[in-house]
């Protein structure tokens, strides 16, 4: 055969082989299916995406069909739009993003029907009851940013903070230790209405005791600023905030003051059940003023006789809340209560008023923590634990709901045995997001959970993956999930050099 005959021949089959992986594409072939046999039942899958009220634009909710079976089949069909076919000899399906948000679109306030069909290994088709889900007619932020870390995190190593865009996929490194060669990175925080504002904290010790401080993302700028060295009109019975680096914050509405712990705080061990705790032997609230570089405190919010933590602003930024208690010695750890309290606040005077009691530990005989006001100013979502402000390490650890109109609290439903904490609202204040550890009791993953106007809160939703088996086998824990509407302003580069900066830098201030 001459070579040019060879040559078409073989540019014939690849054109072909091309033109039907096209058709393949664009009409996806089915198995041929015929008669079937239907089942009463749902069918099993995981992770548990049944009965939900999920996002417009979330990711694709791909699953594994927990049926015996040689072969499958889902079909995703709704009131508007072309129904989604998916088919595979493997039990993992995964849906096409571009036909799945098309979908949604198409469907907001309305159901979504998961039809799942499995050929069994004498070659019957069943088909099991439909899986319905509700696409909710509000959006959840764009971008969820989180910490990864090892669940027994006792060695700052492989520290990073990373950002998923919820719509797809894609996870983006914010910033890692492993750029700077260790140390710690945490407490990721971003103003609420100023994309250009975050502030995150920076942890070492020995011959690196330098890297400490709060790295600050200001309009294009980002430097660091040791809290400890910019105290004005402190008294003298309020040195903690002079000795003790930024912890916990909260940025107030106006997108220049940050309201933040200064937290002097011990972990250690159990030989049994959950082995790590935390115990906070002193803590005090202050304010950081990024416009001047300055940071005040009053009587209020860092009484000696007090321990003061977790801040959080109202939405129109009157009043910080907080939680507050009363110091115990290590050795009584487990009577460490804290209540959920309020100070009113003056923006244009920055001053503080007079403490204020919302849900009292003596009333709950429990331990209030990580309080956050929804964007609206209706409710205020927080968790309680037997004791102490680490709910993280302790399964008591559940969510409420508090009324702020009527100053009502209740446990939610979508609480489980386990760890749930770290919260926290979107923008729009239709969706949570939190840290649980139900599925194992070790590593905390991500859910979302609808909240509808009456404060009702929705079966969550697990943040999804790509490979529905991800976290069979991803041994990272995801902490302080915090959802937001723009990306993180400022590139891992420029949030490593300022972390490495020997001195604050005040450039561009």
């Amino acid at each position: 055969m001459k070579k040019s005959t060879v040559l078409q021949l073989a540019s014939a089959i690849l054109l072909l082989t091309l033109t039907l992986g096209a058709f393949a594409v664009r009409h996806r072939i089915v198995f041929d299916i015929g008669t079937v046999v239907d089942v009463a039942r749902p069918p099993g899958i995981r992770p548990d995406y049944r009965d939900l009220v999920v996002p417009p634009n979330i990711a694709p909710l791909n699953f594994m069909v927990e049926e015996p079976g040689t072969h499958y089949r889902v079909q995703i069909r709704s009131a508007q739009g072309a129904a989604i076919d998916v088919t595979s000899r493997s039990s993992q399906i995964a849906f096409p993003l571009t036909r799945w948000r098309q979908l949604l679109a198409e469907n907001r306030g309305g159901k979504l029907y998961f039809d799942v069909y499995v050929r069994r290994e004498d070659g019957q088709w069943t088909r099991f009851a439909p899986i319905e889900n509700t696409v909710a007619d509000a959006d959840i932020d764009n971008y969820l940013c989180y910490r990864l870390i090892k669940p027994l995190f006792i060695l700052r190593v492989d520290v990073a903070i990373y950002q998923r865009d919820v719509r797809t996929f894609e996870e983006a490194t914010v910033v890692s230790n492993r750029t700077f060669k260790g140390g710690c990175i945490n407490c990721h925080t971003f103003a609420p209405r100023h994309p250009g504002r975050m502030i995150l904290q920076s942890r070492d010790e020995g011959e690196q005791d330098y890297r400490n401080g709060t790295i600050v993302v200001r309009d294009g700028k980002v430097f660091k600023a040791d809290t400890r060295q910019l105290v004005r009109h402190a008294e003298s019975d309020r040195g903690l905030v002079t000795k003790s680096l930024a912890s916990y914050a909260a940025w107030h509405p106006n997108g220049r003051v940050v309201a933040y712990s200064a937290n002097e705080i011990t972990q250690f061990f159990h030989d049994a059940g959950e082995n790590r705790d935390v115990f906070d032997s002193a803590s005090d609230l202050a304010l950081y003023d990024v416009d001047s570089n300055t940071v005040t405190t009053a009587a209020s919010i860092s009484r000696p006789d007090r321990l003061e933590t977790f801040p959080a602003w109202s939405p129109d930024g009157r009043y910080l809340y907080f939680c507050s208690a009363e110091p115990r010695p290590r050795d009584r750890y487990r009577e460490v209560r804290y209540d959920l309290v309020r100070v009113s606040y003056d923006p244009e005077r920055g001053e503080c008023g007079d403490v204020e009691p919302v849900v009292l530990a003596k009333d709950t005989g429990r331990s209030v923590a990580e309080p956050r006001v929804s964007p609206d100013g209706r409710w205020l979502l927080f968790c309680m634990s037997d004791y102490g402000a680490f709910p993280v390490f302790q399964p008591s650890s559940d969510l409420y709901l508090l009324d702020l109109q009527t100053r009502q609290h209740r446990r939610l439903e979508v609480n489980s045995p386990r760890s749930d904490s770290w919260h926290c609202w979107s923008s729009n204040g239709r969706w949570i997001a939190f840290a649980s550890k139900r599925a194992d009791g070790l590593f905390a993953r991500v859910y979302f959970s609808y909240v509808d106007e009456e404060g009702r809160v929705h079966k969550p939703v697990l943040l999804p993956q790509k490979d529905p088996s991800f976290y069979d086998r991803f041994i990272k824990t995801y902490n302080a999930p915090e959802l937001t509407p723009w990306p993180a302003p400022a590139s891992g580069r420029s949030l490593v050099r300022a972390i490495q900066s020997r001195d604050s830098d005040t450039a561009g201030r």
